[in-house]
């Protein structure tokens, strides 16, 4: 969607963001700018990744988490600090403050993924569990702070926070000078604020495009009503960028300097991580492949060269498997067929024999022979293939029928 400029002053400076430039040297890498070709012959113009899911702890989030964690007095840093975060922003907040030298406490939800919790842990924060979603923990983590006066550190709705997260629109202006569309993920929106007050300032004609899940889209809504505005029961394999609420520090900048917001499917997540490993052999988790999934939904729409900011690599192994397999199905590389066949000895290896033809792998089947709905001399075979794609589908369904089966689902 497209929405228009309003009088409303950003919060932040291009000043915030160079000063937290300096404060991260030496702490957060310049993550890499790789060229993309296969998204350049589909775009049609130049594009290249951003690569912040190589940043130290799998993503950007530690450049805001270290300037907030900086900005804090001797007496505030004496108490500690907390946080509540299902991963990114947990591990982001346990390296700075280990490298600062705070006390670092962490709740995170229940069913948070073992890797994310051990990883934080390793940081050095103390992991408490507690809620079964973020709500429940973020209420948690800001009552310990009440009883205890550690500083609560938000993962979004803080200045300091998005001054550290513009570092990354600086990086890009330096390494791509001659950009002209800047594609970036949007959850609380302190990384879309944040490059926008470093891009705008400098570049105010390069074009900035948010991007949501389309399950988890609070933006469109809050921008139509010109305000934050609530979502019920925000749903996405993105949980980078599942959030129900918009920050209001980055609402305000995102409301007047981010050019468009677009939403994109679950289809289209999962596709775009499937490309990220693939064609560009890096590991992305379903929000930081967020601009890739816009990117492959509208091609057209981007202005070259395109530059599109992958935030995060911190993936749960199962629920990397799940989108492998989700996003292999999206591209038509799965392929789901029941026949029916004549019960009799070989049919089954005559049936395998002819899919070797067709040169589809066998994932699984299942054969059934006792059914209500099969006649005294027949069998059901459900069969899970994986194809080279849409086309190669079409072809081994067709293979099939002119062998004679019956394709039935």
């Amino acid at each position: 969607m497209m929405f228009r400029s309003t009088t409303r002053q950003p919060t932040l400076i291009l000043d915030d963001v160079r000063g937290a430039q300096k404060m991260l040297s030496g702490v957060a890498r310049v993550t890499a700018l790789e060229g993309s070709r296969h998204l350049t012959e589909l775009v049609g113009a130049p594009v290249h990744l951003k690569c912040e899911n190589l940043q130290r702890t799998g993503s950007f989030k530690l450049r805001g988490a270290y300037v907030r964690i900086s900005g804090l007095t001797p007496v505030e840093r004496a108490a500690g600090v907390v946080a509540a975060s299902a991963g990114n922003h947990a591990q982001g907040v346990a390296l700075a403050s280990s490298l600062l030298g705070v006390r670092s406490t962490v709740f995170m939800p229940v069913g948070a993924p073992l890797p994310k919790v051990a990883a934080t842990q390793e940081y050095g924060a103390e992991v408490r569990l507690h809620g079964q979603v973020v709500d429940e923990t973020l209420a948690a983590a800001q009552e310990h702070a009440a009883r205890t006066g550690a500083v609560f550190i938000h993962p979004f709705d803080h200045p300091d926070i998005i001054a550290g997260q513009g570092t990354v629109g600086l990086e890009i202006l330096e390494q791509c000078p001659e950009v002209r569309t800047i594609v970036v993920g949007i959850g609380g929106g302190g990384l879309a604020a944040g490059i926008a007050v470093a891009v705008k300032a400098l570049r105010p004609d390069i074009r900035i495009v948010g991007v949501q899940a389309e399950g988890a889209a609070a933006y469109p809504p809050s921008l139509a009503a010109g305000r934050p505005v609530s979502l019920d029961d925000p749903v996405t394999m993105a949980d980078g960028i599942k959030v129900g609420r918009p920050g209001d520090v980055p609402f305000a900048v995102i409301e007047e300097l981010v050019d468009e917001v677009r939403t994109v499917t679950e289809n289209e997540l999962s596709s775009a991580l499937l490309l990220c490993l693939e064609r560009a052999k890096l590991v992305v988790e379903p929000a930081g492949a967020s601009p890739v999934a816009a990117l492959l939904s509208d091609p057209g729409a981007f202005q070259g060269p395109v530059v599109a900011v992958l935030s995060g690599g911190n993936v749960d192994p199962l629920l990397m498997q799940r989108v492998l397999r989700h996003g292999m199905s999206a591209a038509g590389r799965y392929l789901s067929l029941r026949l029916r066949l004549t019960d009799r000895p070989g049919a089954l290896a005559t049936l395998l024999a002819a899919l070797t033809v067709a040169d589809a792998n066998v994932l699984d089947i299942s054969h059934v022979r006792t059914d209500p709905r099969l006649g005294l001399t027949e069998v059901e075979v459900d069969l899970h293939l994986e194809t080279k794609g849409p086309r190669h589908c079409e072809e081994v369904e067709a293979a099939l029928r002119a062998e004679g089966y019956r394709v039935i689902g």
